[in-house]
């Protein structure tokens, strides 16, 4: 399976996803942890220039393309070939990050952001999606009480723009219901991985 975690910043989804792995290979489960934008020595490179926060003047399209490029590579490298080896791909963000960040909030347009990453994926969508619903308020006061957290340059956007990322992803869990499950994620950590593990054994069972 190709497993995505989505989320506004400091919903806590990188968190539970490491529980969660811990959980499944208890299980007897073979899973990869994994992240985008990055993921392989390339896609990582990718990040570091999409992320500086010295890169103000990045236009919005250079930045959809860029991140398009990252997903390529990354789905080239590590998704396909162990979703193909048997495993259970974890990914950290994925192509609903685009539509959400860059079709949403930088107003590319959902379906103009979805068209092009369809051409670097060649189609490929996750078997399930979680979306890591947060006021982003709550959100971005977790990221300030993190000092161990890397602070990026989407991160310093205005509130709005963190509003519109919401507004988006949620449009996108009604857009897609068979794939995508909403998660309270202003829910304590261990609430928050129960209901993850609850939803997600249920899938494994239908497989």
């Amino acid at each position: 399976m190709f497993i995505t975690f989505e989320g506004g910043e400091g919903s806590g989804k990188t968190t539970c996803i490491k529980r969660l792995k811990t959980r499944l290979e208890k299980d007897g489960y073979r899973v990869l942890l994994t992240r985008e934008p990055g993921g392989t020595p390339i896609s990582e490179e990718i990040r570091n220039v999409i992320l500086d926060k010295k890169n103000t003047k990045m236009d919005k399209r250079t930045e959809a393309l860029l991140y398009a490029a990252a997903r390529r590579q990354h789905l080239v490298e590590k998704v396909w070939p162990n979703v193909k080896a048997g495993k259970i791909v974890i990914c950290d963000r994925y192509l609903d990050s685009s539509l959400a960040y860059q079709g949403g909030a930088r107003g590319l347009g959902i379906d103009a952001v979805l068209k092009m990453n369809m051409f670097a994926t060649e189609g490929t969508f996750p078997d399930l999606t979680f979306l890591f619903d947060i006021d982003p308020k709550l959100g971005l006061a977790r990221i300030a009480k993190n000092q161990a957290r890397e602070v990026n340059r989407l991160d310093l956007e205005k509130l709005t723009f963190h509003r519109s990322v919401r507004k988006t992803f949620l449009s996108l869990a009604k857009r897609y219901p068979k794939r995508f499950v909403v998660i309270d994620a202003s829910k304590t950590p261990d609430e928050t991985l129960d209901a993850v593990y609850k939803a997600l054994k249920k899938r494994l069972k239908k497989k």
